[in-house]
């Protein structure tokens, strides 16, 4: 018999407590537990940032990190494009043509869409360089519901519907035409398909079916079949390590030779795009049908257990209110002022502990809608309504507030004002806020150096009730007011701002931020001028991609914390002001940990 170290060239070591970094194909005999350890294999699928825009029958290419989701219906016919990075969705450059039911392949920066429905079957070609689409040559035939793989220079486009037959007609494409390639055994539409050029799958069709088919680069043969008759599937990854899901929940993986039965999804759904170029054991689906989806889900195949990044619950705020200042962390937040119902401005002052929120010294006037920087302990607060907009500065030690000297008056008296949320007590900037009723809106931008404030440059665009993030040296400033909803990012670099390409996704007043850094921004909630969102957004200095939804769509509330860190509370929801609430929510980033079996002797 050959000893564990002479199959995996690694020995069983005793030890006293799991080791905190074990490696793959590593064991251990724990002696305080008396038991044989090792990593284990954990399979799952994880919900993770949806779709931008909610889609079905879109394309999808690329990898589980750096996927492309493209065309689809909304319910109307879509030309959007959306990149994926491995966290969450942003919005890449528009298909030249509105199509949807087309064929897809390549990557995210080189992508390919083939034929679709626009309406009305087409063979056009469309090539994607990672931020804008090309015509590419036409199809021989026209047609729709077919499946895609290869890439950009090689892709591989078969079956389908011209007109209202369904075909066996394979296209090979080599970066500029399409030539005819082998006939499939049978004529067939709504299949998924992936893999190379040279070594293709096709599975499913319309009706129910669990044919599978296999193509060398010159003809198709048949393949194992699916355990499950599907239609309108995704197959993501390389023929001989195949991943197969919707319409239903289930899906199963391929060796080349047989399909076994992998985790159920979380939603059952068709017409999904999927990561063609991902593996089976890292494989990623997004969008869908019933109804137009943004759902995104991601499988894993690993030695380590991947905590999707999620909101969750936290203790409510002892006071309802709305327009409420926060910093601080997501274990040692603040919360000051605001406006409860009826309308009226607070001076409360509560702290939170990581599970509950408890009564801090109360602010030395009533406020709302005051700038915010620092930490629990030591913080620097700024304007607000008392009720009419002031410039008055306090600051907090973490038990009382001081009201600082006329000297430490802003320049600009104003409330809504946006705050650094990474600022200190000694060093913080604001921009933007409005006057005594409202209006006027301002541009002003203002540094403190913990005993006065110093005018800087103005930001390009007069906004109240945006989102700061940021230091004296590095900021950024999101969406606002003025005197309608925006969705603009500005960027200050220590001595000037400058507009950003970049935006929020949609116009957004009165959401909550946090981040460690202007390049690690988080941004949730708000209000887009017709409904309150769940939405929340990243933003790493050059491009807003989506993140895990609030559970509940308020606006005017406040946040603090970091980007994988966070905490968001108050507010109000859609009811209305008189539903201000006192509803807290935290957010934990993706986490990723050794998953640790147990294992007999044998």
């Amino acid at each position: 018999m050959a000893a564990y170290k002479d199959l995996v060239g690694q020995k069983i070591t005793k030890v006293t407590s799991n080791p905190g970094e074990p490696k793959t194909g590593q064991m251990w005999y724990n002696s305080t537990t008396g038991s044989l350890k090792g990593l284990g294999i954990l399979e799952a699928w994880a919900s993770a940032s949806p779709l931008n825009t909610a889609r079905f029958s879109l394309a999808g290419a690329g990898t589980q990190t750096a996927a492309l989701g493209f065309g689809g219906k909304e319910p109307s016919v879509s030309n959007k494009t959306e990149e994926y990075n491995g966290s969450g969705w942003s919005n890449g450059g528009n298909l030249g043509t509105a199509v949807y039911i087309l064929g897809g392949a390549g990557s995210q920066t080189a992508g390919l869409g083939f034929g679709g429905y626009r309406p009305g079957n087409t063979n056009a070609t469309e090539e994607y360089d990672g931020s804008s689409w090309t015509s590419g040559g036409a199809m021989g035939t026209a047609r729709r519901s077919l499946m895609g793989a290869g890439i950009q220079t090689a892709a591989l486009g078969a079956g389908g519907n011209s007109t209202t037959t369904n075909v066996n007609i394979t296209e090979e494409y080599n970066g500029s035409s399409w030539t005819s390639g082998g006939t499939m055994g049978t004529g067939r539409a709504e299949l998924g398909g992936s893999g190379l050029q040279t070594a293709a799958l096709a599975v499913g069709a319309g009706s129910p079916n669990a044919q599978v088919e296999e193509y060398d680069g010159s003809s198709w043969t048949s393949g194992g079949a699916l355990n499950t008759g599907r239609s309108i599937a995704t197959a993501t990854g390389p023929q001989t390590a195949n991943l197969a899901f919707g319409p239903s929940a289930d899906c199963e993986a391929y060796d080349g030779t047989s399909w076994t039965a992998k985790p159920d999804m979380g939603t059952s759904r068709g017409s999904m795009g999927g990561g063609m170029q991902s593996p089976n054991t890292a494989s990623i689906g997004f969008g869908g049908s019933p109804g137009a989806k943004a759902d995104t889900e991601e499988f894993t195949s690993s030695t380590n257990t991947i905590t999707a990044a999620a909101w969750a619950s936290g203790g409510a705020l002892s006071t309802k209110r709305y327009a409420v200042g926060g910093t601080g962390t997501q274990t040692a937040g603040l919360a000051v002022g605001g406006t409860t119902f009826p309308i009226t401005f607070v001076n409360a002052t509560e702290e939170y502990g990581g599970a509950s929120w408890t009564a801090g010294g109360n602010y030395p006037t009533t406020t709302s809608a005051t700038g915010l920087s620092g930490t629990q302990t030591a913080a620097v607060a700024t304007g607000g309504f008392q009720p009419g907009a002031v410039a008055t500065t306090c600051t907090y030690d973490g038990s009382s507030w001081t009201a600082l000297s006329s000297p430490a008056d802003l320049n600009q008296a104003r409330a809504q004002i946006g705050q650094s949320m990474d600022g200190t007590q000694t060093a913080s900037i604001v921009a933007g806020g409005v006057g005594p009723g409202g209006t006027p809106f301002y541009n002003n931008s203002e540094t403190w150096d913990g005993s006065s404030w110093t005018a800087t440059p103005t930001i390009s665009t007069a906004r109240g009730n945006a989102a700061l993030v940021g230091t004296t040296s590095a900021a950024a400033i999101a969406g606002g007011y003025t005197p309608s909803q925006i969705k603009s990012i500005e960027i200050w670099n220590g001595s000037s701002w400058t507009t950003s390409p970049a935006t929020l996704i949609e116009n957004n007043v009165g959401l909550a931020r946090a981040g460690s850094a202007y390049t690690s921004s988080l941004f949730s909630g708000g209000y887009d001028g017709s409904s309150n969102l769940t939405r929340s957004q990243g933003f790493d200095g050059t491009t807003v991609s989506t993140r895990p939804s609030i559970s509940t769509a308020r606006r005017e509330l406040g946040g603090c914390g970091t980007d994988s860190a966070a905490l968001i509370f108050g507010g109000v929801p859609p009811s209305g002001i008189p539903g201000t609430t006192t509803a807290t929510e935290e957010f934990t980033g993706e986490t990723e940990t050794a998953n640790i079996a147990d294992f007999t002797t044998s």
